[in-house]
């Protein structure tokens, strides 16, 4: 084994062991190796693996049965920067235990943890893997809860029409709570998959951990479920609030073209100066056709203010 290479094994707590050790004993052990140290050193593990596994190609979180072990991915999320690249692993199982395939450092990082808080009173591979995925999904609901949060911020500002408030944080929410729910229905298939527990990997009694989590990323689901709602409507609500300012914009521009309208014909038909037009000698005739204007003005606010269109 190289020596970069971490193995554990599951005992009351985690217990770090040397590449020996798990070898020697016979409770179930957790490794953690490098791509290169995993095709170096695969066949040593006795799981009958035959492929090659490459970072490059995981994409999703996902468990597949094989005749004498189980593998699979990881690909989670960045909590922190959801635009950020996915923390990507593979693992390999069987009944005695698992091993990470991992360059990122985050296997390594659940593990440790786990290890620093969690002590067993029935230690076994099923609860370790039980905590592994609560590690990946622990702060989840904190987050969510913090997007309703801003969420409910930004619906005030949207109802007070600021407009200040920050209209493209909607699609970024969205975005994000997009990639939870994609992660919660992959982490449901994985759990599925270990609770199926089709090669007899794990003991019956110990497959309700994995019930347990199946029931939490439920939960989980529906909630980001109803956030990913919650931004389509804010964004219809944003939307239909934009519209009513338009078309306020737009009633109060149609009705200053309704009022200049016949003070736009009076102008025209008094411009055309023809020689015999009685009011052009007549001495009242200017501020009579002021008078008259100002009279169609004031006539065409009070009707526009009685059927409220201002």
């Amino acid at each position: 084994m190289a020596e970069s290479a971490v193995f554990y094994v599951i005992a009351e707590t985690l217990k770090e062991v040397s590449a020996q050790d798990i070898r020697d004993t016979e409770r179930q052990y957790v490794a953690v190796l490098s791509f290169d140290e995993w095709n170096k050193s695969r066949d040593s593990f006795e799981m009958g693996i035959d492929m090659d596994l490459n970072i490059s190609e995981i994409y999703t979180t996902k468990a597949e049965v094989n005749y004498d072990s189980l593998t699979g991915s990881f690909s989670i999320p960045n909590r922190k920067d959801f635009s950020k690249e996915d923390f990507k692993f593979a693992f390999a199982l069987d009944e005695k235990g698992i091993v990470f395939i991992d360059d990122s450092g985050k296997a390594l990082e659940l593990i440790r943890n786990i290890q620093n808080t969690k002590k067993w009173k029935l230690p076994s591979l099923e609860r370790f893997i039980y905590d592994l995925l609560d590690q990946i999904v622990m702060d989840d609901l904190r987050i969510m809860e913090k997007y309703e949060r801003e969420l409910d911020s930004i619906e005030k500002m949207i109802m007070e029409g600021d407009e200040k408030f920050p209209s493209s944080r909607i699609n970024d929410i969205r975005n994000d709570i997009r990639d939870l729910r994609i992660h919660y229905e992959q982490l449901m298939d994985l759990g599925q998959e270990f609770e199926e527990n089709e090669n007899n990997f794990f003991k019956q009694e110990n497959l309700r951990y994995f019930r347990s989590f199946l029931n939490r990323m439920a939960r989980l689901h529906d909630t980001s479920t109803s956030l990913r709602d919650y931004t389509m409507q804010l964004r219809d609500l944003y939307k239909a609030h934009t519209d009513i300012k338009q078309n306020r914009i737009m009633t109060v521009l149609t009705v200053v073209t309704t009022i200049f309208m016949p003070l736009t014909l009076i102008v025209g038909w008094y411009g055309m100066n023809f020689r015999y037009m009685p009011e052009l000698e007549w001495r009242w005739g200017y501020p009579v056709v002021i008078a008259v204007c100002v009279l169609i003005a004031l006539g065409s606010l009070l009707f526009f203010k009685k059927k409220k269109w201002l």
